[in-house]
């Protein structure tokens, strides 16, 4: 996978992921929690993403598996919200920038392995 994939992947995982994280937090556990505390926990989440991503690029699925354990323990570890309430805003948080890389993909901007879809390549 290029690293301009793995970029591709911290921005939008970052920016999106962002918004979720605060606003389910928000909703959830604190209704304190500032914009740029979302956007913080989304960039480390969305850093973690890009790195497993990159050196797991040839292992399909694997990547965005990881990538929902990570923003689920990020969650956990950093809100006291308990582990059920950590997985499902961590699902929340980790399923849009999956299907905006997906989108991406279709469109020729990413590598479909960013995303975890398995590349096949036919002929020779």
């Amino acid at each position: 996978m290029a690293l301009l994939d793995t970029v591709l992947i911290v921005l939008v995982a970052t920016l999106v992921g962002g918004v979720g994280i605060y606003a389910g937090v928000r909703l959830l556990v604190d209704n304190a929690i500032e914009p740029v505390d979302g956007l913080l926990l989304a960039l480390a989440g969305a850093v973690a993403w890009g790195a497993v991503s990159l050196f797991l690029a040839s292992t399909p699925v694997l990547g965005p598996v990881l990538a929902l354990l990570v923003w689920v323990v990020l969650v956990a570890v950093r809100y006291p919200c308990g582990w059920p309430a950590a997985s499902a805003l961590g699902f929340v948080v980790w399923l849009p920038p999956v299907g905006l890389l997906y989108f991406l993909g279709t469109l020729g901007l990413v590598s479909f392995a960013a995303v975890g879809v398995p590349v096949v390549h036919f002929g020779g």
